[in-house]
């Protein structure tokens, strides 16, 4: 199985037909057909975005759409979220040389931000690491589908040249995204039940936080089954 299929490009919330359709075409260019939209500002697909495409309507034809960010990672084992800037957040940041160190035989995401606004905290919760491209500090505005060709090139490099390497033991499987999101929203729950988040303005930064432990630790399936079963235990002793 080729490498570049365990790739997805996910664009969340973009907001102009031209773009969509100029990432699908960047996409191509560099052999990678999984693209997935979340929740789109124009109707997608359309017209416009099939002719930006150009030679690329079968990546737009085949694209996945969702109407949120947590279903679309439900089958990703590792998010990659690109970032302008770096956030003062306790999540791993990487460069474009660090991307040689991803294990491709995962399931990778690499997730866009919109246009106008890029991606939130709340977004980047869901990520194993942030990506900064390295532009001129003082203009560092990336066009969307300029951003998507940088890292589909450099990433079809190392993919090429079988560069590749990420020796874990292979008897140990990494928790999938769709595990993690029901460790983690199993625990929200029994938090709830228990009246944990008293005050409402401070619920969404601490469950940011709480994502970004669970998907900082890269968790295996065994590890995440363990914390689960404690979770489900503490809910039933009250």
């Amino acid at each position: 199985m080729m490498l570049s299929n365990n790739i997805t490009f996910i664009l969340h919330k973009p907001q102009l037909s031209e773009n969509i359709g100029a990432c699908a075409r960047g996409m191509k260019n560099f052999n990678f057909n999984k693209l997935t939209i979340v929740d789109p500002k124009p109707i997608f697909p359309n017209d416009k975005i099939l002719a930006t495409s150009v030679g690329a309507k079968n990546v737009i034809n085949k694209s996945k759409v969702f109407n949120n960010l947590e279903l679309a990672l439900k089958n990703i084992d590792y998010v990659i979220a690109t970032s302008a800037r770096f956030r003062n957040k306790n999540i791993k940041h990487i460069q474009l040389e660090d991307l040689k160190k991803i294990n491709y035989k995962k399931k990778v995401a690499f997730l866009f931000g919109s246009e106008a606004s890029g991606l939130s905290n709340n977004e980047i919760s869901y990520a194993n690491y942030t990506l900064q491209i390295p532009t001129n500090p003082d203009f560092k505005s990336l066009n969307l589908s300029h951003s998507l060709i940088i890292i589909a090139q450099y990433v079809s490099s190392i993919i090429n040249a079988k560069v590749s390497s990420f020796n874990k033991s292979n008897k140990i499987k990494s928790a999938s995204k769709r595990e993690i999101v029901a460790m983690a929203n199993l625990c929200i729950k029994n938090l709830e039940d228990i009246n944990f988040f008293k005050t409402k303005e401070k619920k969404p930064i601490m469950l940011e936080n709480l994502r970004n432990i669970f998907y900082r630790m890269e968790l295996s399936t065994k590890e995440t089954r363990i914390l689960s079963g404690v979770f489900a235990s503490l809910g039933k002793k009250r």
